[in-house]
Formats: structure tokens, sequence, C-alpha cells
């Protein structure tokens, strides 16, 4: 039992949870959902393609969890690294598989997700910026991928960009996190590379534009002012509260805490995206 729970752990339930969710939003702003089957099996699908790609991330990251996040299956020793290979392996292929029962498209999209995901871990996060824009291009993805369950997904492109936004910037303060580890093992991030202050500016424009952005589908009549209410209490109070506290205590235990307040403030943002429908 303990070693199943171990293996749950290494597939981080709770950020495969979201993506499952961002997948039920991306279907209901879209439109009429002809089938809930297929939007079923989008989100399961995600759940794993999502599990696979953290799985492999930790295979590929352990010298550098080591020392970031020793706490982590992996860099304790609890399961060894082929397992964690074959778990993500596995992982993938039930995602892959279950995209075959949905549409053409959908196969489409997870078979891009997860050469992404594959090449994300084994080359891209080491590469200036490409990992941080890779992350959060896959993040966006999961809205495309439940609205194209629907007759239209258009609008599932504005959660999509949103989203992209939001970890592109969560992305940064995770690289802020982990600057010890990277600098020791040569990873090049971008405040490996350019420094605190560079990408503290970095992350306060790109959740400035995302709060300005944020405005606009209610403005243009998109989104109900239900939407407008819950994005400015939900979402755009809780990035200025980052902004703000990032600045005055850029430190690892401070950045730890709001990339965490980010997470759980995901699930406020999907709330707001499916408020706005009515």
């Amino acid at each position: 039992m303990n070693k199943i729970l171990t293996y749950l752990k290494l597939t981080r339930p709770q950020n495969n949870l979201i993506a499952a969710l961002s997948v039920l939003v991306g279907a209901l702003v879209s439109g009429e959902i002809e089938y809930w089957g297929a939007v079923a099996f989008a989100c399961i699908s995600a759940f794993f393609i999502s599990g696979g790609g953290n799985c492999l991330n930790d295979f590929f990251d352990v010298e550098i969890d080591k020392i970031n996040k020793p706490f982590r299956p992996l860099p304790k020793g609890e399961i060894s690294r082929r397992s964690a290979l074959w778990l993500s392996m596995s992982l993938f292929l039930v995602g892959f598989g279950l995209s075959l029962f949905i549409k053409p498209l959908s196969l489409v999209i997870a078979i891009v997700a997860i050469i992404l995901l594959i090449f994300y871990n084994h080359t891209l996060k080491r590469k200036l910026f490409w990992g941080n824009f890779t992350v959060s291009f896959v993040s966006a993805l999961a809205f495309i991928y439940g609205g194209i369950t629907t007759r239209d997904f258009k609008l599932s492109l504005i959660p999509a960009v949103f989203a992209f936004l939001f970890h592109l910037g969560r992305e940064v303060i995770k690289d802020m996190e982990d600057l010890k580890g990277d600098s020791l093992l040569k990873v090049l991030s971008l405040p490996n590379k350019f420094g605190i202050n560079f990408s503290l500016s970095f992350i306060t424009c790109i959740f400035s534009l995302l709060m300005i952005l944020t405005f606009f589908p209610y403005i243009f009549d998109i989104f109900s002012w239900f939407y407008l209410v819950s994005v400015i209490l939900g979402v755009d109070l809780v990035l200025i509260y980052v902004i703000w506290s990032m600045w005055n205590d850029p430190s690892n235990f401070n950045l730890h805490r709001l990339s965490t307040i980010l997470k759980i403030d995901m699930l406020l943002g999907l709330a707001a995206i499916y408020l706005g429908k009515f």
C-alpha cells in the first residue's frame, strides 16, 4: 500500500486534477456538448498525460531535486529511476489510447502534448526560456483539448491564453525558487542568466498583461458579470498580491509559498471562466 501511495505521489495527482478540470472547463465554455463520453475521455486522458509528464520530470531531474526538492520520492530513494520511467511511459500510453475515443484532432493534440513533454524534460528545460514556454503551452492546450469535444472550440482559446500567461509567470517563480540547484548543475534558467530583479520584472509584466486581458471577455460581452466579479476577486487581486509579495521578499520560502498560492488560484480561475457562461 505504501508503495502504491509513493507511485501516486510521484505523479503529482493534484496537478493532474487541475489538468483534467481545465479540459472540462474548456468543454463547458465552448458550446453545446454533443457527447459527454468524449469529454470524460478527454479529462481522463489529460490526467494520465499530465501524470506521465510529472514522472518523467522527476526521472530527469533527480540530481537537481537532491538539492532543490530532496523530499520527492526519487531523491529519497523510495522509487528507482527505472520504475519512474516505466510509470511515465505507461501513463503516456494510457492517455494516448484514450484520445483515440474522442476525435481525430484530439489524437493530434495528445501526441503533440506527449512529444513536447518528453522533449521538455529531456532537453528544453535546460534551455533559456524554452522550457517555460513549453510547459505554459502544454497547459494551455488542455482547454483546447476540452473545447474540441464540442461543436465549436473557439471560446476555449480565451482560457487557453489566460492559462499560458498564468503558467509562464508561475514557471519563472519556480525557477527563482530552484536557482541554487540550477546554478550548481548549469541549468540555464531566466534567473540564472539574467538575475533575480530581471526575473521579477518579467513576471510583473506577464501578470500585468494577464490582468488587463481578463477584462476583455466582459468588455466584448463574451462572459457575464459573474465572470468579471469572480476573476477580479479570485484571480486579479491574487496576482497583485503575488507581485507585491515577491518584490518585498524574494526568499526561497516566500517564493515557494507564492507558487503554492498560484496553484490553488488556478481553481479560482477555472471557476471564474465557468461562471462566465451564466
